[in-house]
């Protein structure tokens, strides 16, 4: 395999990060998928930061801005909670 398409899990954590707003290549995606494939530690990782994504999108795109209000703070700590223990 070329050495070209084995990164570290630096750069892996990186494109994962990219990948997460569409600022990722074609030839970026191929990487992380293999690297994703061969380590089980930057996979954990991909898999939280997209459930992080989508928890925290909601409530970044429905705020503008403004502080959360009470109820939406608890529903925020409680998906957190059943995220994490499952």
């Amino acid at each position: 395999m070329s050495k070209k398409m084995l990164i570290s899990c630096d750069e892996a954590t990186t494109i994962c990060d990219k990948n997460q707003y569409g600022e990722a290549s074609f030839f970026e995606k191929i990487k992380l998928t293999l690297h994703l494939f061969l380590c089980k530690h930057c996979k954990t990782y991909s898999q939280q930061n997209n459930i992080l994504s989508k928890i925290f999108g909601r409530y970044l795109t429905s705020c503008d801005d403004q502080n959360l209000k009470p109820q939406e703070k608890e529903e925020l700590k409680q998906k957190l909670k059943e995220k994490m223990h499952s």
